[in-house]
């Protein structure tokens, strides 16, 4: 029953409320509302869990364990040691993981930076032909990335840039069409009352931007850190068009190469490997969740 203070209702009303039956109370609907939720997500969550369950299964098996009826869920004895053995008996993977977070890190900087900068000039400054310009950048969103591949891969091919890093690390510092859009989006959300107090007090284009409009949009700049690091942590596509020597590769083509040379008999360690280079993504989104949905959630209040 529904607690509520008379002093804040009649006599009458806080007698039908008392007297209503059961099914057309507040606190009744309310119930009704979380089961649905919850037996329609649970199902679900757990539906989409399975598969990295059985991989960390898999991971911690002996090899005659792996193929078996019915299916063995939990693994007996724990090999904790596939992972060590994956990691290390086959392919440099130190060596790939350092390749990685170089490329990573080095892209979600330059997406901060350029991105920012192009969404505050879209959200904020008053500049002739602007909301063309931005109609420009979203209609390259429009462009699947298959019909860009040749003609990048023959621009870098003739500024020399095969077989390095600089196809990979040097786009990511000339902005990316949907960061920018995410970030102008709640840019624009930002009362503009206070770049008229900033610049009452002397501030340029510049500090309201450092300021002002960046400490205010943690949670746009969350969801950038976390797509940016996703994007790049798993990209394959393009190491594997434009990096040829082995100690420059990255995590997502050597996990392909170790699937295609060891996998096919070492399903054990291919699982254990998979799981370390899984294990960034997990720990990123898992402690960066708040912001992103928050990043997400705010995008659009203004547009």
């Amino acid at each position: 029953m529904d607690q509520v203070t008379t002093s804040s209702i009649s006599p009458v009303a806080e007698r039908v409320i008392r007297t209503a039956p059961w099914y057309k109370r507040r606190s009744t609907r309310r119930l009704a509302h979380a089961l649905l939720v919850y037996v329609l997500v649970v199902p679900g969550a757990i539906l989409f869990t399975i598969p990295l369950l059985w991989m960390l299964s898999t991971a911690l098996k002996d090899p005659k364990q792996i193929f078996v009826f019915p299916p063995q869920w939990l693994p007996n004895p724990v090999m904790w040691s596939n992972f060590p053995r994956g990691w290390n008996d086959f392919l440099p993977f130190n060596t790939f993981l350092v390749n990685s977070l170089i490329i990573t890190i080095s892209n979600i900087v330059g997406n901060l930076i350029s991105c920012s900068l192009a969404a505050f000039a879209f959200a904020r400054l008053r500049a002739r032909g602007k909301n063309f310009l931005f109609i420009l950048v979203l209609g390259t969103m429009l462009l699947p990335q298959e019909v860009t591949v040749i003609p990048q891969y023959v621009l870098f091919t003739r500024l020399g840039w095969n077989d390095s890093w600089l196809p990979l690390m040097v786009p990511p510092w000339f902005g990316w069409p949907f960061f920018i859009f995410l970030l102008r989006q709640f840019f624009m959300g930002i009362p503009r009352e206070l770049d008229e107090a900033a610049r009452l007090d002397g501030a340029s284009s510049w500090r309201i931007l450092w300021n002002v409009i960046l400490p205010l949009s943690k949670p746009a700049l969350a969801t950038v850190v976390i797509f940016g690091f996703i994007g790049n942590w798993n990209n394959f596509l393009y190491p594997l068009i434009y990096i040829r020597s082995m100690d420059k590769q990255v995590l997502a083509v050597a996990l392909n190469m170790f699937r295609g040379a060891y996998g096919n008999a070492n399903y054990q360690f291919m699982m254990a490997v998979s799981l370390l280079v899984l294990l960034p993504v997990l720990l990123v989104f898992f402690f960066g969740q708040r912001l992103f949905v928050r990043g997400i959630a705010l995008t659009g209040i203004k547009g």
